[in-house]
C-alpha cells in the first residue's frame, strides 16, 4: 500500500490489502481495469469485471476478496474523516449512500470508464508531490471533482427525486443513529422518529423518496448486519447475542433470524462453517 504520508487516501496495487483497508474504517473504491474479481457482501457473492466501478461504504462486512490471474484495478481507500472536511455542498451524497448498501457496484461506459481511471490515477500521481504546499487542499479538490463526476454517472443511471436540503439532512442523521449502533437495542419506527422530531409515517416516506425503501428496511438491514457479524463469533451463545442486541428471548431473536434470512441462527452457523 502507499499512502506517501497521507492519511486521507490510500492506494493499494493488489486486493490483498482490500481486508486492511477494510478493518481499518476506510470508504474502498475498486476499478476493475482488466480481468476480474469477487468479493463476498451479506452473503450475496459479486463478481466484478472490467469497466466495473466498486465502492464499499465503511463498516459494511465484506469478505472473501478473491481475483482471477489477469485481474489489473485500482484500489483506493478513503478515510471517512478526510471526506467529511472536503464538504460537498450537494444533497445525492446520501442518495448514493443508500444506493451503494443495496448495490456497491456501477457499471461504466466507455466514457466513464476513462474518466474514473484518468481522475484515479492523476489523484494518485499528485499524491507523490509531497513538497506542495497546500497538498491536502489539492487532494481535497482532485477528490471532491472525483466524487461529483461519480454522483453524476450513478445519477444518469439511477434516476431519483431531488431531496430538499432539510430531507437530506433528517436522512443523515437517521442513517447516523444506525451507524451509531442504536439498532443494538431499538428495533422500533417510533424511536428514531422522535430522536428526530418528526412523525413514524414521515421519516418512512423520505427514506422511500431517497432509496425507494421504507425506515423499517433500513432498521433491519444495519440489524441483521450486526447479529451476522455476532452468529460468527462461534464462541457467543445465542443467549448472549440476544442479550447483546436486546431482543427479548432467544426464541424471538431466532424468529427475526428466520424472518430475515430464511433460516435459523443455528443453520446458518452451520452453512457458515461448511
Amino acid at each position: 500500500m502507499e499512502n506517501t504520508a497521507f492519511d486521507g487516501i490510500v492506494f493499494a496495487d493488489s486486493l490483498r490489502d482490500c481486508d486492511v483497508l477494510h478493518y481499518d474504517g476506510r470508504v474502498i473504491h475498486i476499478l476493475c481495469r482488466q480481468g476480474s474479481m469477487s468479493f463476498l457482501l451479506r452473503d450475496v457473492l459479486y463478481n466484478i469485471v472490467a469497466g466495473d466501478y466498486v465502492i464499499l461504504p465503511a463498516g459494511v462486512p465484506v469478505s472473501e476478496f478473491c481475483t482471477g490471474r489477469d485481474f489489473e484495478g485500482i484500489v483506493m481507500g478513503l478515510s471517512e474523516s478526510f471526506v467529511a472536511s472536503i464538504a460537498i455542498r450537494s444533497n445525492y451524497g446520501v442518495i448514493g449512500h443508500l444506493s451503494l448498501l443495496q448495490n456497491p457496484v456501477m457499471k461504466l461506459s466507455e466514457h466513464d470508464f476513462q474518466l474514473c481511471e484518468k481522475a484515479l490515477l492523476y489523484l494518485r500521481e499528485r499524491m507523490a508531490d509531497v513538497s506542495h504546499l497546500f497538498r491536502e487542499e489539492l487532494l481535497g479538490s482532485l477528490l471532491t471533482a472525483h466524487i461529483l463526476d461519480l454522483y453524476d454517472i450513478h445519477a444518469r443511471n439511477n434516476p431519483v427525486q431531488v431531496v430538499s436540503e432539510r430531507a437530506a439532512v433528517l436522512i443523515r442523521r437517521f442513517i447516523g443513529l444506525l451507524h451509531e449502533g442504536e439498532c443494538f437495542r431499538h428495533r422500533d419506527l417510533d424511536f428514531y422518529a422522535s430522536k428526530l422530531c418528526i412523525t413514524p409515517h414521515y421519516l418512512s416516506e423520505l427514506c422511500r423518496k431517497v432509496s425507494g425503501l421504507p425506515a423499517s428496511y433500513w432498521i433491519d438491514r444495519f440489524t441483521l448486519r450486526e447479529v451476522v457479524r455476532l452468529l460468527g463469533r462461534k464462541e457467543l451463545s445465542l443467549s448472549a447475542i440476544a442479550e447483546q442486541m436486546n431482543f427479548s428471548s432467544v426464541s424471538y431473536l431466532s424468529r427475526y433470524v428466520q424472518k430475515q434470512l430464511g433460516m435459523s441462527p443455528s443453520e446458518y452457523r452451520n452453512r457458515s462453517r461448511s
